[in-house]
């Protein structure tokens, strides 16, 4: 049998086209129950999990964008940088922590204050953000809230101040920290006696100096489904005095039915919440 050879082809050969896999950072998974979640969605929705309702993080300017009207934020002392007392230094310097934290988050400290209108009713509003350090309080903190009160006071505003701050003060400045606990609470007690209307919003999770001063000093207490709100966490408790607390301890309703808080109140609701208790307060 003859044996023979085909001619080459004259068409050129494709080369083998690479698989695309699916682009990172399109879907994430729901804290609470796993659920796989399109991002864009989710953030569409207030990173409220479609599924089982979950309140997931949110950064401090979109808590501003999603409760004040389109366009009505004007920041408040954004100049305001912590700077290194101590000359901490753990893993780091608190120096160049500060630095990655603002480059990060594009943030110069863990709170945003400013004014605003909710409503066509004008605010003055302070959020924490724990995506900085984990909202904890430092000296940069205290003197925005300060500043914030204090000028709310002057202005006659009802006062609305959302807390995302997991680590309480801020261990890398020491006392320089701890004091602020006493200076924010003595401008709210002088906001008070003037007869100032204070809106404490308490998320998850809302920890340590910052649970145990202004954020707990609310004349209306809302506070978001689920939230871990207390002043040590179940892990330090469990890892200092070996107790393990009872189940939902710390969390919103747990301290609800404990009348630690006025009322949970679900994020897509929070804006209209607040505007209906300006109107009822005559502020």
């Amino acid at each position: 049998m003859a044996s023979f050879q085909a001619e080459p082809s004259s068409d050129p050969v494709k080369p083998a086209r690479e698989k695309r896999g699916v682009p990172s950072g399109l879907w994430l998974s729901c804290d609470e129950c796993s659920a796989m979640l399109f991002r864009k969605e989710c953030e569409q929705n207030m990173s409220v999990c479609p599924e089982c309702g979950y309140h997931m993080y949110l950064s401090a300017r979109d808590r501003i964008g999603f409760m004040l009207d389109e366009g009505t934020f004007e920041e408040w002392d954004a100049g305001l940088s912590p700077t290194d007392p101590l000359n901490f230094e753990d893993k780091k310097k608190y120096s160049e922590r500060i630095v990655a934290e603002q480059l990060r988050t594009g943030l110069r400290d863990a709170v945003l204050t400013g004014t605003g209108m909710i409503r066509a009713r004008r605010v003055a509003c302070g959020v924490t953000d724990s995506a900085f350090i984990m909202g904890s309080m430092g000296s940069v903190v205290g003197e925005k809230l300060t500043r914030l009160i204090e000028r709310a006071t002057a202005e006659r505003l009802p006062l609305i101040i959302i807390s995302g701050s997991g680590g309480g003060a801020r261990m890398h400045e020491g006392i320089f920290s701890l004091m602020q606990m006493a200076k924010v609470s003595a401008a709210l007690a002088r906001y008070d006696e003037a007869q100032g209307l204070f809106i404490s919003v308490l998320t998850n999770p809302t920890m340590g100096g910052v649970a145990a001063s202004f954020a707990s000093l609310g004349d209306v207490i809302f506070a978001e489904p689920k939230a871990l709100i207390g002043f040590a966490g179940p892990r330090t408790i469990r890892a200092t005095i070996r107790i393990e607390l009872p189940p939902g301890f710390q969390t919103s309703e747990f301290l609800l039915e404990h009348g630690y808080i006025d009322r949970i109140v679900k994020r897509p609701d929070l804006k209209s919440e607040i505007a209906r208790i300006i109107d009822y307060c005559g502020k």
